[in-house]
């Protein structure tokens, strides 16, 4: 998308528009779901100890519970609209995406569903839109 010319020397922050928190991620999947999901932001400590508890090594558990303080501070909350102009179009908002996510199947540009559930017969191979 980016070979084109003009492009050169820019940064670009790609973030969907609205903007949305982890806890409303949690509440659109549950209310679409019919479950009660709370988001629970834990402690960085608490984090990297359930993540050792599961197994992961305590170093490699470090480096995902500071990057959760660090999006829990806002560090990769974007206000700009890059995406949306470098995309020609409105992001997918979180209700759909949620919706393409629950029913196994992703949304193409336009509203065309893609199935993505493997089957017996043939396993799901992702398609470009």
């Amino acid at each position: 998308m980016l070979a084109g010319t003009g492009h050169e020397g820019s940064a670009y922050e790609l973030g969907g528009d609205p903007a949305f928190t982890l806890a409303e991620l949690a509440a659109e999947i549950g209310a679409q779901a019919g479950r009660g999901i709370v988001y629970r932001d834990l402690p960085q400590a608490d984090y990297a100890q359930v993540l050792v508890g599961a197994g992961v090594p305590e170093p490699m558990a470090e480096i995902p519970a500071d990057s959760d303080r660090g999006i829990a501070r806002g560090d990769l909350f974007v206000a700009g609209d890059d995406l949306r102009r470098l995309i020609g179009r409105p992001s997918t908002p979180l209700h759909d995406a949620v919706a393409a996510a629950l029913s196994g199947r992703e949304r193409c540009p336009g509203g065309a569903a893609r199935g993505n559930r493997p089957s017996a017969a043939a396993p799901a191979v992702p398609v470009a839109c």
